[in-house]
């Protein structure tokens, strides 16, 4: 059965850049949906209550019952099981289990403790014309990140890949924060060298190359953030 997808996401969101990437890697087509979630367009909260991206719709050439796929973990369970090659999980039991214990990580710790003061400070209060960013909430925003990539930087100097030998979602999820901070220029890449070296080689996969052309009006990335040698 051929399928039509729908991705309603927010470029410069992490949760949204997550479903992307994993798309991508799988080699799965989809139109492309910007949406303005934070003016809560009809469409969007028809399909999801909580008014909020990613949203994936997936509709059976030639009619059907659409199938309407909202947040996140749920979007990337659905794919991993019903679209299993490539895995991004993995075979190995162990590294299933570290894949899934960072995806919780980043999705709740790294996000409460850097990312959510940094891209609030960033892209919400600019989106929302809420004034100019608090120096004190972004100063926290980039402690809380650095104590992170600490953290990352170890793992990776004795890891091909976060999770273990192969690429699975835990990459992405890591990434897709990463990459929307990286965006502003707000990585101490100097400081990480493992981390930059993966993400390097993240940059460089197929999967990629549609967020580093991603562009907002009025947010403008860091020089730096789509050269895949910086």
């Amino acid at each position: 059965m051929t399928i039509d997808r729908t991705l309603y996401h927010f470029p410069l969101d992490p949760a949204s850049r997550q479903v992307r990437l994993a798309l991508g890697e799988k080699r799965l087509a989809f139109a492309d949906a910007p949406t303005r979630y934070w003016e809560r367009p009809k469409e969007l909260t028809r399909l999801n209550p909580s008014g909020m991206v990613p949203v994936l719709v997936e509709a059976p050439q030639g009619g059907g019952q659409p199938l309407v796929l909202c947040e996140t973990r749920a979007i990337l369970d659905h794919l991993e099981e019903t679209y299993p090659d490539p895995a991004l999980l993995g075979a190995d039991p162990a590294e299933r289990a570290e894949a899934r214990r960072l995806l919780t990580w980043f999705d709740r710790k790294f996000e409460f403790e850097a990312s959510a003061y940094i891209l609030h400070e960033k892209i919400e209060k600019r989106l929302l014309s809420l004034g100019p960013p608090d120096l004190s909430n972004l100063r926290q925003g980039r402690d809380g990140l650095k104590s992170h990539l600490f953290m990352l930087d170890d793992l990776l100097q004795a890891r091909e890949w976060l999770a273990g030998k192969r690429l699975s979602l835990a990459d992405f999820a890591a990434a897709a924060h990463i990459s929307v901070i990286d965006y502003f220029g707000d990585m101490p890449w100097r400081d990480f060298p493992a981390v930059k070296t993966w993400y390097m080689k993240l940059k460089s996969r197929p999967a990629f190359r549609p967020l580093l052309s991603d562009r907002w009006p009025g947010l403008h990335p860091a020089g730096h953030y789509d050269d895949l040698d910086f």
